[in-house]
């Protein structure tokens, strides 16, 4: 059997000059076919080199810190934002990319991306990419001498340590005055969630507000203790979750009986197939707070309660062969989230 649980914050990490990085695939975590997700941690003044991902495109949601990115599109716009905690980013399948920590603190970020098989160890890294060709080639493209090629790194560096930017290093052609929203930032922490009283909240983040982000969308659910995100299913996409804070339990079922039931805390990672029921309950004595990523740039969501109060009371009575008096107390309206 599967299990839908990986511990990421307890894998070794790879740490460099920079930053510190620990990834899971379907590599390291079986269930998680569709969804891959990396913890990345940038020093002060720490840079993710200049890379593009060619098989997945980056959801990132910021934990903690600050960090400012840099990005190419292929018609040759560039864009320069930076990213507080909860804010979001979104960078399509391809797109040159950078991030760099830019305050005082470390820069905490969960990246999420919509393929399984993805490996941060199989980015193309820039260095990497002029490290590995011709010196004479990188001489005439970057109109240096041969000489000072030489001077390059001659492996990836990965991550790098600068000092962190002060606000000349902010202003480039592709710097305008800043806004709230931009097309590669989406604040979803200043966002108002929806509210359900004793369960706690959901924040959600889809195409519709973020229209850049096409093939990924994001929540982050706080579930006061004892609260329940009801059993329910994704018609249209694979669930990943980030165990921000807490303790839960996570029931995943895949028909014919089937069915996984496991407890996780902060830094563990959870994954459930396209279609599989699950629940997600807080047994801790804290707020749960949940970082949930899902492969499809809509939100879909079935939920047990809406299912039940829409089909008439005899139907249920047959369905379940009970009678009037135990029916009459399942849910006659759509929940979400349900108190202790």
């Amino acid at each position: 059997m599967l299990s839908f649980k990986y511990q990421l914050e307890k894998e070794k990490p790879k740490i460099l000059p920079g930053g510190v990085t620990r990834g899971a695939s379907v590599k390291e975590f079986p269930a998680s076919v569709g969804i891959a997700g990396v913890s990345m941690r940038l020093e002060p003044g720490g840079l993710r080199e200049l890379h593009w991902h060619a098989n997945a495109a980056e959801w990132g949601y910021v934990l903690k810190g600050s960090c400012r990115t840099t990005l190419l599109h292929p018609d040759g716009s560039s864009y320069i934002d930076t990213f507080d905690p909860g804010d979001v980013w979104y960078f399509p399948k391809g797109y040159g990319h950078s991030i760099q920590g830019i305050s005082d603190e470390e820069c905490h970020f969960i990246l999420i991306f919509d393929n399984g098989d993805f490996s941060e160890d199989h980015t193309f890294s820039i260095t990497d990419f002029i490290a590995s060709t011709p010196p004479e080639i990188v001489a005439q493209n970057l109109g240096i001498s041969i000489e000072e090629v030489a001077k390059l790194p001659k492996k990836e560096v990965y991550f790098a340590k600068g000092p962190v930017p002060d606000d000349k290093s902010f202003i480039s052609a592709a710097s305008k005055d800043p806004v709230l929203n931009s097309m590669h930032r989406y604040p979803l922490e200043a966002q108002e969630p929806r509210r359900i009283p004793g369960g706690g909240t959901q924040k959600t983040v889809t195409q519709k507000e973020f229209p850049i982000s096409k093939t990924m969308a994001g929540s982050v659910l706080e579930i006061e203790p004892g609260g329940l995100r009801e059993m329910h299913w994704h018609p249209n996409a694979d669930e990943w979750q980030y165990y921000i804070q807490g303790k839960a339990q996570m029931g995943v079922f895949l028909a014919q009986a089937v069915k996984v039931i496991e407890e996780f805390e902060a830094g563990d990672i959870g994954y459930v197939p396209m279609g599989a029921g699950h629940y997600i309950k807080n047994t801790g004595d804290d707020v749960l707070k949940v970082l949930v990523g899902f492969n499809d740039g809509d939100y879909q969501a079935l939920d047990l309660s809406a299912w039940l109060s829409t089909n008439p009371k005899s139907l249920l009575e047959t369905n379940f062969e009970a009678g009037e008096e135990l029916i009459s107390k399942f849910p006659d309206d759509h929940k979400f989230m349900l108190p202790e």
